[in-house]
């Protein structure tokens, strides 16, 4: 497929995708959400492929959110089932996914990073939820997992005032893994996705699975169900599983194959 709105660009077991589209801060309308769907449905779908990045092009802006001039000029608006970037609404991809935000990430821009599992963040980045200033609110998952990721009045401050919020202060409130200079948040994120990729992916799918599953039911409930979750089933049943007490036990470094 012939890539208009995003770049693509693989290290290794990285995919790096990048939303481009500078000349207006990197926001999407609707032919861009349809590009990403299938990016990120690939990405998903190739075993080869274990951690993605997300970042924006351009040193301004990760993404300021819906193309509000296009949806204004009466350009259509909608995304495919993965939601907005093909990524808010994407919950059957057990793969980490790292916001490498690199300026602006407002309203859909801050709520891709929200559905991202780490966000690392340069330090000229600004995060906020600015729909009520429009009309509008942030149903692209916002409303949801900025309370669940830092606590409802924390979130509730963000929310109902739309402030801009700083990198550091990001990081303060807890959904920042990382602060890094200016320029660096690619690099930052690389350095994390290799961090990863030094661990089997099928414990690391097996990972984000029980946590997401979990984070839905009691802890009792989340125990004793863990290992019927497929992920995890996948994981005893895998090759990895084998390799990693087996390379332990002669002293070198684990040779992953994913399967």
């Amino acid at each position: 497929m012939e890539l208009k709105f995003s770049k693509v660009e693989r290290k290794g077991p990285i995919t790096i995708v990048t939303l481009s589209r500078p000349e207006v801060y990197n926001a999407l309308h609707t032919d861009a959400h349809f590009e990403l769907q299938k990016v990120f449905d690939d990405f998903s779908a190739d075993p080869a492929q274990w951690v993605a990045i997300v970042t924006g092009a351009g040193d301004k802006a990760f993404c300021a959110g819906n193309d509000l001039k296009w949806q204004a000029a009466g350009g259509k608006r909608g995304w495919d089932k993965g939601g907005f970037a093909g990524l808010t609404a994407r919950f059957d991809c057990d793969k980490p996914i790292i916001a490498a935000v690199n300026g602006v990430a407002m309203g859909g821009g801050f709520e891709i990073a929200l559905a991202c599992d780490l966000i690392i963040a340069s330090e000229n980045a600004t995060f906020a939820l600015p729909e009520p200033r429009v009309g509008l609110a942030a149903l692209a998952g916002g409303l949801h997992r900025l309370p669940r990721q830092i606590g409802l009045k924390r979130a509730m401050g963000m929310i109902l005032t739309a402030r801009h919020v700083g990198a550091k202060e990001g990081f303060e409130l807890g959904f920042v893994n990382e602060v890094v200079p200016q320029g660096e948040a690619l690099a930052g994120a690389l350095r994390w996705a290799e961090m990863i990729t030094k661990n089997s992916p099928m414990s690391i799918r097996a990972s984000i699975q029980t946590i997401r599953k979990g984070l839905g039911v009691s802890l009792e409930q989340a125990i004793e169900e863990q290992r019927e979750y497929p992920a995890v089933k996948a994981m005893v049943a895998s090759q990895d599983y084998i390799e990693g007490p087996k390379a332990f036990s002669e002293k070198r470094p684990p040779k992953w194959v994913g399967k």
